[in-house]
């Protein structure tokens, strides 16, 4: 297993690091600079285009894994480098190569709006419009969740939802210089290891993809930790909000397995997704009713976020950053811990944890917000 984490991890990474580096000095001579302003935090104008390298990290190292998949099948080899546990899983990543594929191609879709919203300044409603239908796709090429439900038409329309409210998360989340990265990583490594060590048999490719993009994020992030030399932009944001939530559906939960055999479905650690993304999906979902509440539009760009708040109290930004890291972390650790307990009972009392992290949230946004008034 330790291979196929360095496997995933080092080659995302290196790709990335140059790649970004390799947009700081291209992003200027494209117009892609994102100039100070009174909603944003930053007060030097700044390169954008970091999500190419976090795209390229993504895009290469799964292109180069399934060109060494389809050879080692093709020929029937088993070379003595690829542990034995990896060999026997290479026919079914080639077979579900296809739901791999549309997602990548949903992610370059989404991607390359964003990097043209970076440049453009687009509208939020053909954006909106635009991520309807790359989810709408993915749905109907399979990509859903059931969530116990007989009825598959609800399955589809709560998959279409969770893709679009994730995008829209991490995208809103990206307004203080390795926010929306540190998050994506914190998430991406928590659900790889919940693919890895609480499913049972570990989920190989979604796991694999989960840790490249990992690699990618924490490529970009070493050019974008406060004070940040370049940002990732809406191109990069969108492409990990996608991915993110694609292989939370595609990502298997459930079941495990006694020593015995039997098995076992703790329908409980189907939360473990909405604890893991708790932080990015308070955020969205009280910063659109504030927006609402004030009559603006929601996808209208302001200052209402946690972040901003925490700033407001007199945090530094990369205080700020720390803050929201750690709160990301300790409701992602309680995903896990849903995997350690048995019964509803117990898988309760760690929901009332997260709640409780979510009350702490919610005191200091007030706070924030009357320091401001």
């Amino acid at each position: 297993m330790l291979f196929f984490v360095i496997a995933c991890l080092i080659p995302s990474f290196l790709i990335s690091f140059l790649a970004t580096a390799a947009m700081r000095k291209l992003a200027p001579r494209w117009g892609l600079i994102d100039q100070p302003a009174q909603r944003k935090v930053h007060i030097t104008p700044t390169p954008l285009g970091g999500g190419v390298g976090i795209w390229l990290g993504v895009i290469i190292p799964i292109v180069c894994a399934q060109l060494i998949a389809l050879v080692l099948v093709k020929s029937g080899s088993n070379p003595s480098w690829i542990p034995a546990e990896l060999i026997v899983h290479l026919d079914g990543v080639l077979y579900r190569s296809e739901q791999l594929w549309m997602v990548l191609a949903g992610g370059t879709v989404l991607a390359v709006m964003g990097l043209l919203d970076d440049k453009l300044n687009i509208s939020w409603k053909p954006r909106l419009i635009i991520q309807l239908l790359v989810a709408g796709g993915l749905v109907m090429g399979g990509i859903r969740g059931s969530l116990f439900i007989q009825q598959p038409w609800i399955g589809m329309l709560l998959t279409v939802a969770w893709i679009i409210v994730l995008v829209n998360s991490l995208n809103f989340l990206d307004n203080m210089d390795g926010l929306t990265s540190g998050i994506g990583l914190i998430a991406a490594i928590l659900f790889a290891i919940i693919m890895l060590r609480f499913t049972g048999e570990p989920r190989w490719l979604v796991a694999g993809v989960l840790l490249v993009l990992a690699g990618a994020i924490a490529g970009f992030l070493c050019h974008n930790w406060p004070p940040a030399k370049i940002f990732m932009g809406d191109s990069g944001s969108y492409f990990i909000g996608l991915i993110l939530s694609t292989m939370t559906i595609l990502g298997t939960f459930y079941p495990g397995t006694t020593p015995t055999g039997d098995v076992i479905v703790n329908r409980h650690v189907i939360l473990a997704p909405l604890c893991i993304l708790a932080i990015p999906l308070y955020d969205f979902c009280t910063v659109m009713i504030i927006r609402l509440k004030e009559g603006r539009s929601p996808f209208h760009a302001d200052k209402s976020h946690f972040s901003h708040r925490l700033v407001e109290l007199g945090l530094s930004k990369r205080a700020t950053v720390l803050t929201i890291h750690l709160a990301t972390l300790t409701t992602g650790i309680g995903g896990l811990i849903l995997y350690e307990v048995s019964s509803w009972s117990a898988a309760l009392l760690v929901i009332l944890m997260i709640l409780c992290v979510l009350s702490i949230v919610t005191i200091l946004e007030n706070v924030g917000r009357k320091n401001r008034e």
